[in-house]
């Protein structure tokens, strides 16, 4: 498995309720060299003005989290950093769909900017 969730629960003793306490997402995949693990935004689902986009029309966002990072080379180190959101090209990445969730793999040359 490469992503698991793992929920914590506190037990009261004397209710017996399990009371979730805290998600924790355990991610088991490392990128290599200059390659970025990164989870896109969610589409937009309206306009600006109200109109509701329906799936067929929707555009790939363009924008993401960085999950994890590679170990740079010996030319290149790495700038970005795990949690930073990145503006990324139309075309860049390779796509991953792991557990239900998609996810991008591509070299840190393929990010255009830090937000």
């Amino acid at each position: 498995m490469f992503n698991k969730e793992a929920i914590l629960f506190y037990k009261k003793k004397e209710n017996k309720f399990k009371i979730p306490l805290k998600k924790i997402i355990i991610m088991n995949i490392k990128p290599l060299a200059d390659r970025v693990l990164v989870k896109p935004a969610a589409a937009e689902e309206k306009t600006a003005s109200g109109i509701i986009i329906p799936d067929s029309a929707k555009e790939k966002p363009l924008k993401g989290e960085v999950i994890a990072i590679g170990n740079g080379t010996k030319d290149e180190e790495m700038v970005v950093k795990s949690g930073d959101t990145v503006l990324y090209g139309k075309y860049a990445g390779t796509e991953l769909e792991l557990e239900g969730e998609k996810y991008l793999i591509m070299r840190q040359s393929d990010i255009l900017a830090i937000i």
